[in-house]
């Protein structure tokens, strides 16, 4: 479980492809002081390190993952946004986020407002049940939460922290992103769909 406070970004210094798996070295800050077995959200996509040295980890993203995450566009170079999970004793300053990606989206529109930025994002039509006007949701592993909300589009505002410390900044008009919908929201759909 996550909160999509980012804690740094990292590079991806490597990808190999293994079968129907990619695997991807990472250099970060954290690296150092991660451990085997330990789930981290890579762009709010949670992932298993299965190796660590040199400053950089390793993870596997595996068929299931590829097919549901933008992951299949990383390459060397490739800045992604990384979150450890929470402890017991954090504080919850964003909001439940699984690192189970729903879906990816497209950045339709990126406006400079004079000290902050407002991104536009188009996701598939049948989704649009669980975006809501100031509701969360998770953006590469961000928590932001959501305006203008039509039936496949919503913009966020990005203030200029998250802006300087995310990989947000490096999204342009046509690139992919992880979303990760609110889980309460997805409860309840689920809840009304039974009825």
């Amino acid at each position: 479980m996550f909160t999509g406070i980012i804690e740094t970004t990292g590079l991806v210094k490597d990808v190999i492809v293994n079968g129907s798996n990619r695997i991807f070295w990472v250099e970060s800050s954290l690296s150092g002081v991660l451990q085997i077995d330990q789930s981290i959200a890579h762009n709010g996509a949670c992932l298993t390190v299965d190796e660590i040295g040199g400053g950089t980890h390793r993870v596997t993203a595996i068929k299931e993952t590829l097919e549901k995450t933008e992951l299949n566009n990383w390459k060397p170079g490739t800045r992604i946004n990384l979150e450890r999970c929470l402890t017991l004793q954090d504080r919850l300053d964003g909001h439940f986020v699984q690192g189970h990606v729903d879906t990816v989206g497209e950045c339709i529109e990126i406006k400079d407002q004079g000290g902050s930025w407002k991104f536009s994002f188009r996701f598939p039509k049948k989704y649009g049940e669980l975006v809501i006007e100031k509701g969360s949701i998770a953006i590469n592993g961000i928590s932001l939460t959501a305006f203008d909300v039509k039936k496949s589009k919503f913009s966020v505002a990005i203030i200029p922290y998250t802006y300087e410390h995310t990989s947000i900044r490096d999204l342009k008009k046509g690139s992919h992103v992880n979303l990760e919908f609110d889980l309460i929201g997805k409860y309840i759909q689920r809840s009304l769909s039974l009825k």
